[in-house]
């Protein structure tokens, strides 16, 4: 953490307190402008995420705050965005407020603004796997920026399951076949990989079955809660080896730089080096990321999750000819859950900011998401040499300075888009 970031964050950071049960900080700007923006993310803690400091700075009230249960099932943790947006409403001088989801945030938020506007019953139909419970009234907020956003929840669980187990209560037996980083499959541990097309067809379709098996032995423990004969009488623990969706278990893209690597259209790239804008196809500069196998490490490799969570808000249904290519993820049934925000945006109406950073391989996703949103005020833009976690890729970057401050660019545009709207 730089100086610099410490000297903002102190400068502008006037409450940290705990919110009916949640962990929250105000970042206060000198001169309101009577927008608040409203930062949670679905489950990491965002009291310091770079988005209160540098929207503070630029004129907007910005809260950041945790939900209280990260572990809980995705609706119950709407209240809490509830509680964080009206907490925002009561702030002198707010006109506006605005949800800001980040990564895996863009799941919860676009989750909560579809419920606030339709009702929840828009994910309570029959094609669900599992509807939503019960929830709260919901206000709606009057805009949402998905910053970065990866597939939602689900899907990501859904890349990162490690099709090689061969027994669901253990992490380290495998079948050798499907293993991604072995010199067979194509994986080059420090070298560019290529995985291979007959690896690859082999993996996804045995990542689509196991996946089916998962949810079908979920949807059977659900179905015993539900009446009763549960081993719990609320939920029951779920482990997944070789499934949880952190980083190190993301799987082929982040491996193989051809997956993922450029989208479809054309867009607006902002460039920080010098302040223009080009509109053209976004192509990643990321650099090779992920050479652990973490399967048979349980606190890296496993997703322990419960019954009612893993429906909720890790899990995707998938449909035939499944697969990730150069420029996204195909055969994905986004309208089968509620914790995937393509899915998510075809009910939200607000303006929308989407923006994606060229550096993380999960920018791609800008382009799904912005492609099935139903705001008829939407926008879009990708930060050339912007990182996931909202830097500067300085080790992707061919000479020194080539991507400028992608912070600076990302923040700035942020606060151009609100000021226009708001």
């Amino acid at each position: 953490m730089s100086d610099n970031y410490c000297n903002l964050t102190a400068r502008y950071m006037r409450l940290g307190r705990f919110m009916d049960g949640m962990d929250a900080v105000l970042y206060v700007p000198d001169t309101p402008k009577g927008v608040g923006v409203v930062i949670m993310h679905s489950d990491s803690n965002y009291l310091t995420f770079p988005g209160g400091e540098n929207l503070a700075a630029r004129g907007f009230l910005t809260l950041c705050a945790n939900v209280a249960r990260p572990d809980a099932p995705l609706e119950k943790k709407l209240s809490d965005v509830k509680r964080a947006l009206e907490a925002m409403r009561a702030q002198p001088g707010v006109r506006k407020v605005v949800l800001l989801g980040h990564s895996g945030g863009a799941t919860l938020m676009s989750c909560y603004q579809a419920a606030a506007e339709n009702g929840p019953g828009i994910f309570r139909d029959g094609h669900r796997i599992v509807k939503m419970g019960p929830v709260e009234d919901l206000p709606a907020a009057d805009g949402i920026m998905l910053i970065d956003s990866n597939f939602g929840n689900g899907v990501m669980t859904l890349v990162s399951i490690d099709p090689a187990v061969t027994d669901e209560t253990c992490g380290t037996r495998t079948d050798p076949a499907l293993n991604a980083y072995t010199p067979e499959s194509g994986f080059v541990k420090d070298g560019p990989t290529r995985y291979t097309e007959a690896f690859k067809t082999r993996f996804y379709a045995a990542q689509a079955a196991r996946q089916d098996r998962l949810i079908a032995a979920a949807l059977e423990r659900y179905a015993a809660l539900e009446a009763g004969n549960g081993n719990y009488v609320d939920d029951e623990p779920f482990i997944v080896p070789g499934g949880s969706q952190i980083a190190p278990n993301n799987r082929l893209f982040p491996q193989d730089l051809h997956l993922l690597a450029h989208t479809k259209k054309a867009y607006d790239l902002l460039h920080g080096r010098d302040g223009s804008v080009t509109h053209e196809v976004i192509r990643s500069v990321r650099t090779a990321r992920g050479d652990l196998y973490a399967t048979p490490i349980y606190g890296l490799g496993a997703m322990a999750a419960t019954v009612r969570t893993y429906l909720s808000s890790n899990c995707v249904r998938t449909d035939p000819g499944y697969r990730v290519t150069e420029d996204g993820i195909e055969g994905v049934d986004y309208d089968s859950a509620f914790c995937c925000t393509p899915g998510n945006v075809k009910h939200i109406r607000v303006p929308m900011l989407i923006m994606g950073m060229t550096a993380g391989y999960e920018c791609i996703a800008s382009e799904v998401i912005y492609e099935n949103a139903a705001s008829p005020d939407k926008t879009i833009a990708f930060v050339e040499g912007g990182t996931h976690m909202i830097s500067t890729a300085h080790d992707a970057e061919q000479y020194p300075g080539q991507f400028g401050d992608a912070v600076k660019t990302l923040f700035d545009a942020i606060a151009k888009w609100l000021d226009g709207k708001f």
